[in-house]
């Protein structure tokens, strides 16, 4: 899903978002702006891929000409990032939301572990890395709670990783009501991954979500035709898309 989509099923869940308003045109980003009410405001490329901020996807404006200008200048062009190749992807919509001021990045993540038919959570204070490069060059940063289906998430599997990530004590009913949502949309949902990264603690001493990346899991599209309809196929190899349609004929 793009980063608005999954967001807007966080928000479903209780999990809590920035405000944001998505645009598909230049014409929508200023009443998108007034909307917000803010005197700033980030411009987010919606592609599927990591990476964007670094390749020029992610940036922060001061003024609604500087917004409108950078509006026109992303949308409609291709967006390369480590995770695409050098054609990159094409931007189609852009989400503009409002700044979060931003106290520390943490990072919250989950995925099925086939081998122990559990959904494993991983937590970890590094937010706004690559959590692969933080489980290679430091592992110990990383904490894995394994989820029992029979139970659901508990109260000791939030605490684990709330202590986990050094959170004021303050916070603990937000993030177990948290943790608990993203338990629940990953489940119901037949999510594959979801990762939270980062996961914001702000200066007012709130958590919020800043990104949010969710794959759904191909096998139960069957039952997800709402999360169907929100694919994106200008964002998939065309010869794979080819493939599959050849496949169902």
């Amino acid at each position: 899903l793009h980063e608005y989509q999954a967001k807007n099923l966080l928000k479903e869940y209780g999990v809590p978002v920035p405000n944001f308003e998505v645009v598909f045109n230049a014409e929508d980003a200023i009443s998108a702006a007034n909307n917000l009410g803010t005197k700033r405001w980030v411009v987010k490329a919606q592609v599927h891929a990591g990476g964007r901020g670094k390749a020029g996807g992610v940036k922060l404006v001061d003024t609604k000409d500087e917004l409108l200008s950078t509006v026109k200048d992303l949308l409609g062009r291709r967006l390369v990032t480590f995770q695409t190749d050098e054609h990159g992807q094409p931007i189609n919509s852009l989400i503009i939301e409002e700044p979060s001021n931003i106290a520390s990045e943490l990072y919250l993540g989950a995925v099925v572990d086939r081998a122990s038919q559990r959904v494993v959570f991983m937590a970890s204070t590094e937010g706004g890395m690559d959590i692969e490069e933080v489980a290679d060059k430091t592992p110990e940063k990383i904490i894995k709670v394994a989820i029992d289906p029979e139970i659901g998430m508990q109260p000791f599997h939030c605490r684990r990783m709330f202590f986990a990530l050094g959170l004021d004590k303050s916070l603990m009913r937000s993030f177990s009501a948290l943790a608990t949502g993203l338990y629940n949309m990953f489940v119901e949902r037949d999510l594959g991954l979801l990762e939270i990264n980062p996961l914001v603690l702000t200066q007012e001493g709130t958590l919020i979500c800043l990104d949010a990346k969710v794959n759904i899991d191909d096998n139960a599209l069957y039952r997800q035709k709402v999360l169907c309809e929100m694919r994106d196929t200008t964002q998939e190899d065309e010869r794979e898309n080819r493939a599959q349609q050849w496949e169902l004929n």
